[in-house]
């Protein structure tokens, strides 16, 4: 039995034990990343709240579990993907799928989490009551819905779309003789090896799949309509390993974690503000490792800036050393139509598939697609603003966790759930039963982008998403420096969030 049957024949003996929880004070939607941290968190700085987490799937993981294409790996340094009190003590710092995953269910055993988790547990809608002071949550598992109550809703869902990713359609596809496969939903009896694969696509999911499908294709090709910024790193940081074996676990994560933090900021910073310049030593960089006769200009010079969506990381030169060894190539441009034995691009270029792969992007989905309503009137988060990127402006007693798109997922992950925890005992301390974000004042401020990132998932999920503006606390810094000192130090009382009694008034 595999570590996923046993984690799978886990969550069904557990599903058939015991029903969802009637009511908690604190309901957590999602057993990945976010929601494990989020649980241990609040076991730790809220010991007196009880808590659910309902999942959807199966098993543990969240994005870890359910994505399966070879190569999976993490896309930053898992020094700062990690949780801040649980140090990674692997070698390599840029950590596969499988490694990971390892690491959240250890994360869920060691502080007891696992036993309050309820799987095939979907949300579907979320109303709440005034008059109560609670969320009344619809739930759907194996075909029937049931209801739980909670005093705080804490979504840690995640934004990605998990039934589909984005998949435009081609022209042709019916005439190709081979399989068509999305990376979102691999399919375990797929074989690549000596067969030639073509990979739509340039981002971070393209290139883990070309050197990974390289070992075993007899040729792998990446098909691209234009080019992303790609950075080369090592998989094992060398100074983090070195601390360890010197300082121990605790101490050593800890000053590795503060380096790669401002070693991220840096970079980010220097990228808006010196495009020109950082994009120059991204291409030498590349240059360097592929050699004068690989035409960098074409297949590797985005028309775009720096971090203006997200860098693509290449840990230990793997996609450079498979372009160079002659495994795998790219072909720039757009795509006119499948063939029966590939693609024949605009320019006439044939590349010759047994296999494609459409590496294409993300779907998001907003509070993993689940309605909301304020005392039965309908309440959409694309007309509301964030509220220090954590909870939105009007609605009651509901976080969600939004990680970084310019750093690490967890190091925003980790700071909000120190914020909620924090509000919960401020609302313990006053008496308050309710914490509500004050609408900001209309004709005080201007809008602005929610993410200042061009990425195609996030220019197709404009029309979902809230709206940002450029007045604390709605505006989004996307800075973890400036957002650490606003959620875990700066008073939780800030002359924004009103606290309220049930059926009461300001307290």
């Amino acid at each position: 039995m595999t570590a996923d049957e046993a984690e799978s024949g886990w969550a069904e003996a557990e599903l058939a034990e015991s029903d969802v929880p009637r009511r908690v004070d604190v309901l957590i939607v999602g057993a990945g990343l976010s929601g494990i941290g989020a649980a241990v968190h609040l076991g730790m700085r809220c010991p007196r709240k009880s808590y659910a987490i309902v999942e959807a799937g199966g098993a543990i993981g969240g994005t870890w579990d359910l994505f399966r294409y070879p190569g999976i790996r993490s896309d930053s340094d898992m020094h700062t993907l990690g949780y801040m009190f649980k140090p990674w003590t692997e070698a390599k710092s840029i950590a596969d799928g499988p490694a990971i995953l390892k690491y959240i269910r250890e994360t869920a055993d060691e502080y007891d989490v696992r036993r309050r988790i309820h799987f095939h547990t979907e949300v579907v809608h979320a109303d709440w009551s005034s008059e109560s002071a609670e969320w009344i949550v619809t739930v759907r598992r194996r075909g029937k819905t049931a209801e739980i109550r909670c005093g705080f809703l804490y979504m840690n869902s995640g934004y990605y779309d998990y039934s589909q990713g984005y998949r435009p359609e081609f022209a042709g596809e019916d005439r190709f003789a081979g399989r068509i496969v999305h990376p979102q939903h691999w399919p375990e009896d797929l074989d690549h090896a000596g067969k030639r694969v073509a990979v739509i696509g340039s981002g971070a999911t393209a290139v883990t799949l070309v050197p990974a499908l390289a070992k075993k294709a007899a040729h792998v090709t990446m098909v691209q309509r234009s080019p992303s910024w790609i950075m080369s790193r090592p998989a094992e940081d060398r100074a983090a390993n070195f601390l360890r074996r010197w300082l121990g676990a605790k101490l050593a994560y800890r000053l590795t974690r503060i380096k790669n933090v401002w070693g991220q900021r840096f970079l980010f910073r220097r990228a808006r503000a010196e495009p020109e310049k950082i994009g120059a030593k991204l291409l030498d960089a590349a240059r360097r490792k592929l050699g004068a006769g690989f035409d960098v200009e074409t297949h590797l010079t985005p028309r775009y800036g720096p971090w203006e969506q997200r860098l693509c990381l290449v840990p230990d030169d793997d996609l450079f050393d498979a372009l160079k060894a002659g495994n795998a190539d790219m072909v720039t441009g757009e795509i006119a139509t499948f063939t029966p034995d590939g693609l024949k691009m605009k320019d006439g270029t044939k590349v010759e598939a047994d296999i494609v792969v459409t590496a294409t992007g993300l779907n998001l989905k907003l509070l993993g697609g689940m309605t909301l309503s304020i005392d039965g009137e309908p309440a959409r988060l694309n007309q509301t603003y964030p509220y220090k990127g954590v909870m939105f402006a009007g609605i009651p007693n509901l976080a969600s966790t939004f990680g970084y798109s310019n750093a690490s997922w967890t190091l925003k992950a980790d700071i909000a759930a120190i914020y909620v925890c924090r509000l919960l005992n401020e609302m313990d301390r006053r008496g308050a039963d309710i914490a509500l974000p004050e609408l900001p004042p209309a004709g005080e401020f201007e809008e602005a982008p929610l993410w200042d990132l061009s990425s195609g998932y996030f220019q197709r999920a404009a029309h979902i998403m809230p709206k940002g503006t450029n007045l604390p606390p709605w505006h989004q810094p996307h800075d973890y420096v400036e957002d650490r000192k606003e959620l875990t130090k700066n008073p939780v009382d800030d002359g924004t969030m009103i606290f309220r009694a049930a059926g009461g008034g300001t307290i």
